[in-house]
């Protein structure tokens, strides 16, 4: 469900008109199913290190731009060039595979299918936001499924988790559409959520229109 920019500034509600900034990003979301697969995967690190912050499941994503905290002005300007951008695009077949782990700290799900496609597509939308003025950290993409954070003194699991998750090769699927999201990171406590601010389909060619 997409929702108001105000929606995922993160403010309280009484304070939605003072915040002038939200943090953003573009990504792929994998289907329900597919998520559920990795997440019956995942259930014996969920019982071994319940201390791990996990993200929920309706939050896994893989990003594509991190565009960082922008103005809430900057955003809808961005929304009919990338509306436009997906509606050339052709879905891009994935998969999500194996795990692994960020300096002992963040735990991950590696993605594999067309990765060429996947890059392609980062290429071209990082291209598009940067040519309507919004600069962001150029990094460079490495496609994975953010999982899970450890906590200060707990490092060893998430090695350890990500060795339990190696094995893991789960379906393909199709990505079908484009998300622009907002998160209420680095607001007040608790744990991070995401909002879609918008999201198109994916219509280019005879696939994209049959799933539009």
């Amino acid at each position: 469900m997409n929702e108001p920019l105000e929606a995922v500034t993160g403010a309280p509600a009484d304070e939605r008109g003072r915040a002038t900034t939200t943090r953003v990003f573009l990504a792929l979301a994998p289907p329900d199913d597919a998520k559920e697969e990795l997440a019956r995967a995942l259930r014996p690190a969920y019982h071994a290190y319940p201390r791990m912050r996990w993200n929920r499941i309706e939050d896994w994503h893989i990003t594509l731009a991190f565009l960082g905290e922008l103005p809430v002005t900057a955003v809808p300007p961005l929304i009919p060039p990338l509306a436009g951008l997906a509606a050339r695009q052709r879905p891009v077949r994935l998969a999500l595979d194996g795990g692994g782990h960020f300096d002992e700290r963040v735990l991950w799900a590696g993605v594999t299918g067309d990765l060429e496609g996947l890059h392609r597509l980062a290429a071209d939308v990082r291209a598009l936001v940067r040519e309507h003025g919004v600069p962001f950290p150029d990094r460079p993409l490495r496609p994975h499924l953010t999982l899970a954070r450890s906590r200060r003194g707990n490092l060893g699991a998430t090695a350890e988790a990500a060795a339990g998750l190696v094995p893991f090769s789960g379906r393909s699927w199709e990505a079908r559409r484009l998300h622009l999201v907002g998160s209420n990171i680095g607001r007040g406590p608790g744990p991070i959520h995401y909002r879609d601010i918008d999201a198109w389909d994916f219509r280019g060619g005879a696939a994209g229109a049959a799933g539009s």
